[in-house]
């Protein structure tokens, strides 16, 4: 009897336990599984469900389909469901999908909705809006934080699509203010960060007390990019201030890359104290400002620079002089550290030399030709010399015949490196530089592209039939999209907590995160399983843009690398911000192994790039990441 009570109590127990996540419920697997074949017909019935539960996820779902026919019945959910959740949601797929049927099926929202909703719909309008109906979004008036939330995020949704004009400048100047929330003066900073060409005035002194004085440090580096709007005369002493009071790199690291926007003398201190900055990130991104401003009165300035960061800092210094100076001696340094050099090292080299100047061009092109078809080197070095060899074409295009290029393009994609050979495509159909006059017989490409699989290949294909179509004086033809190829695994999808957490061990130390299992399964269910096989065990850093991300999960290293499979993007309204984890992708759908975490707020992503996790812990080791270093090992953190 005894043992009896105890199986009973265990048979409750386990009756009891909680699932690991929402997707035990079938009905919820069968919409992420038409979200994933792109059902729209079926969503829609979906839509109008008894249950609110399953119309808000039939209405997210909708926003990763993105199909113009979903959005006559989207507005009518928007307009007329009872369940808020589900309204907020139609609002955000509207804005997703776009075009002008998504607009007539916002603006009578704007009318009728509740705070909560309304947010989202002035987003969404911001994203598809007309310039005919942009009247309605500059008359709105936002009177509490929710809509002026909503508003800003509009507004610098209009400047990404370059429809922003003066009232949007001097509406976004005013949220710049403490008074807003931090998301109203998150949405202002970004606006004045990525506008191209800023209309209006009267917006300075607002930008600059952001950058000096706001209370969060995203705000401020967003605040500082906008300062390129700015005259030098204005801005230089402040960043610089702003520069050397800042303990927050990410900061100074904005402060030092607006200067690529100036005369290199303008700035030259600021850059200068960049350079030799104790963190590598900020040191790279002073080299950067460097080779695209570099004036060879500073050559000695910059010579014997105390450099004490990375390879990087010191190729891009190189490449800079290379470019800007007659100086023999550059070039004897530059060959001698390619041939000692290696890996990404080398790689950083062969660039910098692919940026020579016109004293250089002949060596530089005997030294990459020489090089292009070395398979011995990793692939990271040949896609290096290869992109080299396409920018050194364009600098000496005047110089050194199309047809000596043409010889070394042609090995490339005849027999090269798949990736190498997609660069050299790419060459093949820039009509600066011409090569219908030199190549009429394109039987090459056509051939190479037997070398390619789908969906393997996708990025790397894509030039090869771009440049045959140019060079056969056809169209440019429509790009190959990813079909659905690789459903979600749902046995293991169980497996996984809906918090469920994984610990990443780098070469500089160790980074957790959290995986958002119920938001984007596709992307987590992959991720997990290649870190359960191990795929990600000494796996390279790649990519490395200061203050922008870390990106790595490539199996060649250089950014080209992908499986036999590509899994479908999953957009949700959660914003990137610090520590996001990112799915990196060559376009809608075509998502696979490689992964990236933002260093900051990146919103020009939001809605674009499948958001599947978040750093919890270890975010200064993601911000020390450098290009080359080694990610150890990926497992899952048991509960």
């Amino acid at each position: 009897m005894r043992y009896a009570s105890w199986i009973l109590l265990l048979t409750v127990w386990v009756g009891c336990t909680p699932p690991n996540n929402k997707f035990h419920d079938e009905r919820i697997r069968e919409i992420y599984d038409l979200k994933d074949r792109r059902s729209t017909d079926t969503l829609l019935v979906l839509l109008g469900d008894i249950s609110a539960q399953i119309r808000n996820e039939a209405a997210m779902a909708l926003a990763s389909v993105q199909d113009s026919l979903a959005s006559n019945r989207l507005g009518t959910a928007l307009l007329e469901d009872p369940d808020e959740a589900v309204r907020v949601n139609a609002a955000f797929a509207l804005g997703q999908t776009g075009g002008y049927q998504a607009v007539n099926a916002l603006l009578p929202a704007l009318t009728t909705s509740p705070p909560h909703v309304n947010r989202e719909v002035l987003e969404a309008l911001g994203k598809s809006v007309s310039k005919s109906d942009l009247g309605i979004l500059l008359s709105f008036e936002a009177k509490d934080t929710l809509l002026q939330e909503g508003l800003a995020w509009a507004f610098y949704r209009l400047t990404l699509r370059k429809m922003a004009d003066s009232t949007v400048t001097a509406r976004m100047a005013e949220y710049l203010l403490p008074a807003y929330s931090y998301q109203t003066r998150l949405a202002a900073a970004h606006y004045f960060s990525r506008t191209q060409q800023l209309q209006g005035k009267g917006y300075e002194e607002n930008l600059i007390a952001a950058a000096k004085g706001d209370t969060r440090s995203e705000v401020r580096m967003a605040a500082i990019n906008g300062f390129r709007s700015l005259a030098p005369e204005r801005s230089v002493e402040i960043l610089r201030w702003i520069f050397k009071a800042s303990a927050d790199p990410r900061i100074r690291i904005s402060a030092v890359r607006v200067c690529q926007n100036y005369p290199l003398k303008d700035c030259f201190p600021l850059v200068y104290d960049g350079l030799v900055d104790s963190v590598e990130l900020v040191a790279v991104a002073a080299s950067e400002v460097i080779i695209q401003r570099m004036d060879a009165s500073l050559y000695d300035n910059l010579r014997d620079a105390p450099i004490k960061t990375s390879f990087r800092t010191k190729a891009n210094l190189l490449a800079a002089f290379l470019a800007t100076s007659s100086d023999q001696m550059i070039w004897q340094k530059a060959e001698v550290q390619y041939q000692q050099s290696a890996g990404y090292e080398k790689a950083a080299i062969a660039n910098a030399i692919g940026k020579s100047g016109k004293p250089f061009y002949r060596k530089a092109f005997e030294l990459l030709s020489r090089e292009a078809m070395n398979t011995k080197e990793l692939p990271v070095v040949q896609t290096a010399v290869a992109s080299a060899l396409t920018q050194l074409n364009r600098n000496a295009h005047a110089e050194i015949p199309n047809r000596e290029f043409a010889s070394i393009y042609q090995q490339l994609i005849t027999g090269g490196d798949l990736a190498a050979a997609g660069i050299a495509a790419s060459a093949l159909s820039d009509p600066a530089l011409d090569f219908r006059k030199d190549i009429s017989d394109v039987s090459f490409l056509e051939k190479a592209r037997q070398r390619f699989t789908l969906p393997k290949d996708l990025e790397m294909l894509q030039p090869i039939e771009i440049a045959l179509a140019y060079l056969a004086g056809k169209e440019k033809p429509t790009l190959i999209k990813n079909t659905y190829n690789h459903p979600i695994d749902w046995k293991l999808i169980g497996s996984i907590q809906q918090d469920q957490q994984m610990e990443i061990k780098t070469s500089r130390g160790t980074i957790v995160v959290v995986l958002y299992v119920e938001e984007s399964p596709g992307a987590v269910s992959n991720f997990v399983a290649l870190a359960d096989q191990h795929y990600f065990d000494k796996r390279f850093v790649h990519r490395v843009v200061p203050n922008f991300v870390v990106q790595t999960g490539c199996n060649r290293g250089d950014g080209y690398g992908s499986e036999d499979y590509s899994i479908r993007s999953e957009f949700s309204r959660r914003r990137y911000t610090t520590g996001s984890l990112g799915m990196a992708s060559a376009g809608k759908d075509t998502e696979g192994t490689q992964w990236f975490i933002a260093h900051s707020p990146t919103p020009h992503l939001d809605g674009g790039y499948t958001i599947f996790g978040e750093v919890v812990s270890g975010q200064e080791v993601a911000d020390k990441l450098q290009v080359g270093d080694i990610i150890e090992s990926i497992t899952r953190v048991n509960k």
